[in-house]
């Protein structure tokens, strides 16, 4: 059974002006009932947001993350993942700067404060395990997205070199090799939209409210180590008329994990289930 993953920035809430979170709300309770992901990787949620999401989704659905200014202030990288098939291992986090380990810290210049949220699961279907990561990089430094890329990989390599890896976020630059963020974290890992056997149509992730753009930049990713074979990638222009819920599109990606080795290793779970 493939796993079904999902990237999918929320766009911070908001109680009044153009686009506000209560309106949003049955648009994001509709499209995640519709797509049913097993893993789901969200960005800029705020606390009382992802109460409402884990709410809708219902006790089917666990949850991991803290907010990037520590405790459950300021905008998460989340991962939701069904309880039926995925059970937390180990967790963690860590900030995008050159003092990974210090709460809510900044130092490479980037606009806002940055994280990743990762997960060790085990997989119900083939009995092994598999390393998720979700993270949002800055939208305005350069210099702070490259550096984030090369932490990231290296913290990937320490804490999941025995074991597949997703990662998925919003990455704020253009998938391609225009993009040294991109061709950083394809040096180890592939991109899930171009090694996909079967892909959908084709829309820039972000289009701010406004018409979907065919052929558009992709700026949400999916990436995967090369043992993990991708059946389908989609970016998926959901929406009620002229009501979107979000100002990005969703990415889903139906992926085929490895035959685990004959023996994994046990650990003890300590990660936090909110609902």
């Amino acid at each position: 059974m493939p796993l079904r993953v999902m990237t999918f920035n929320l766009k911070y809430a908001s109680a009044d002006g153009p686009h506000p979170w209560p309106d949003r709300r049955p648009l994001v309770r509709s499209l995640l009932a519709a797509e049913r992901p097993d893993l789901i990787c969200t960005q800029e949620g705020l606390a009382g947001q992802l109460d409402d999401v884990m709410a809708d989704l219902g006790t089917a659905y666990g949850f991991i993350g803290t907010g990037r200014d520590g405790g459950t202030r300021g905008e998460y990288t989340a991962i939701l993942y069904r309880i039926e098939r995925l059970a937390p291992v180990r967790d963690g986090v860590f900030w995008l700067s050159g003092t990974p380990d210090v709460v809510g810290s900044n130092t490479w210049g980037a606009r806002c404060v940055r994280m990743v949220t990762w997960v060790r699961f085990r997989d119900a279907v083939t009995g092994g395990e598999f390393c998720a990561v979700n993270t949002h990089l800055d939208h305005i430094s350069e210099s702070a997205r490259q550096r984030s890329a090369a932490l990231i990989r290296d913290r990937i390599a320490a804490l999941a070199s025995d074991i597949p890896v997703v990662l998925a976020g919003d990455f704020n630059t253009p998938a391609g090799p225009d993009s040294p963020t991109y061709e950083t974290l394809t040096g180890g890992l592939v991109d899930t939209w171009t090694a996909a056997a079967r892909r959908g149509p084709a829309y820039g992730t972000w289009h701010g409210f406004g018409p979907v753009v065919v052929d558009g930049p992709r700026i949400d990713w999916i990436l995967v180590t090369p043992d993990i074979a991708v059946e389908e990638a989609t970016v998926i222009p959901f929406r009620d008329g002229d009501r979107f819920p979000s100002d990005h599109l969703p990415v889903q990606v139906r992926l085929r994990l490895p035959s685990p080795p004959s023996a994994t290793k046990p650990a003890d779970s300590h990660a936090t289930v909110m609902g």
